[in-house]
């Protein structure tokens, strides 16, 4: 229903499909589909390894782990 309402937003079939070639990922939602994606993937999806994450769904050391550049509320950032 959102597609007819908002005809300038660009919709994809999943999170990984809208973060190809983006150059950062912000998390706006604690969906658990977001809780779950598989890091190494999105690393290599992403243009840089850049996370926003205003729902403090991750835990930064995994983000650091992982190799992210990650942002979140209340928390120090960390560098992958």
């Amino acid at each position: 229903q959102a597609k007819g309402e908002l005809p300038s937003i660009t919709y994809c079939e999943d999170a990984y499909s809208c973060a190809q070639g983006a150059d950062a990922l912000v998390v706006v939602t604690e969906w658990v589909q977001f809780r779950g994606l598989d890091l190494d993937r999105l690393k290599a999806t992403l243009a840089q390894p850049v996370v926003v994450d205003l729902r403090n769904i991750y835990r930064p050391e995994d983000m650091a782990a992982a190799g992210f550049t990650y942002e979140s509320v209340g928390r120090p950032p960390v560098q992958g």
